[in-house]
């Protein structure tokens, strides 16, 4: 069983207790989970890499992103909102991805739906982002047990894109994007990355949830 509180590494810095001490983990967990991403595409993105995660670990995820990169064309929506059955079976056959046809078709439903968002407006950022005000909302939890599994932002924001067409964006998927996002600066009180990623801001009041122990995407 994964610890509970921030650990300390041998480098000197304390870290949340998710990545373990495995380097490719920890990478991630320094240079780009909680960093606010405002990029409509790379949001697109790594929404889409949230919905091909249900069911699985962040990491396997995380280790076959650039598999996933090659094949979706980059995951530009332009791109894949036009694939053919053909494509979607050719997809169905690269070991590199995670070969589920429900989540590959799910992407080309949402990037369809992503071109309409940015066609007719607000455009995704903006849309995504206008749930929290425009910017991170702080957290201060001390441990893991308190990390909830999703808010009622995530509900609402969930309830928004499947009413726009997304796919496999339900309230849990939905706040693990948050989180990866830096939509709420999720590091652990202790984590060294929580004080850099705040820039002194007080944290926020502790969201109510009913279920707690997100996994960190």
């Amino acid at each position: 069983m994964a610890p509970m509180s921030p650990l300390p590494h041998p480098d000197g810095l304390v870290r949340c207790s998710w990545p373990g001490q495995d380097p490719f983990y920890v990478a991630y967990h320094d240079t780009e989970w909680g960093v606010p991403e405002y990029d409509d595409r790379a949001l697109y993105e790594k929404l889409m890499l949230d919905g091909f995660q249900a069911g699985l670990s962040w990491i396997t995820i995380l280790r076959k992103r650039e598999n996933f990169r090659r094949a979706f064309d980059g995951f530009a929506p332009e791109k894949i909102a036009r694939y053919t059955p053909k494509k979607v079976e050719r997809l169905m056959q690269d070991a590199g991805i995670v070969r589920n046809w429900q989540k590959i078709d799910g992407a080309v439903a949402s990037a369809r739906a992503y071109l309409d968002i940015m066609e007719k407006g607000p455009g995704f950022s903006a849309l995504l982002w206008d749930f929290v005000g425009g910017e991170p909302k702080i957290n201060n939890f001390r441990s893991i047990k308190q990390v909830p599994a999703e808010t009622p932002v995530s509900r609402a924001m969930s309830k928004e894109l499947a009413s726009r067409g997304f796919k496999f964006c339900g309230p849990t998927i939905v706040y693990a994007f948050m989180q990866a996002t830096g939509m709420v600066n999720d590091h652990l009180v202790d984590c060294h990355r929580h004080k850099e990623l705040t820039g002194g801001r007080k944290p926020a009041p502790a969201p109510v949830t009913s279920r707690s122990g997100n996994r960190p995407s």
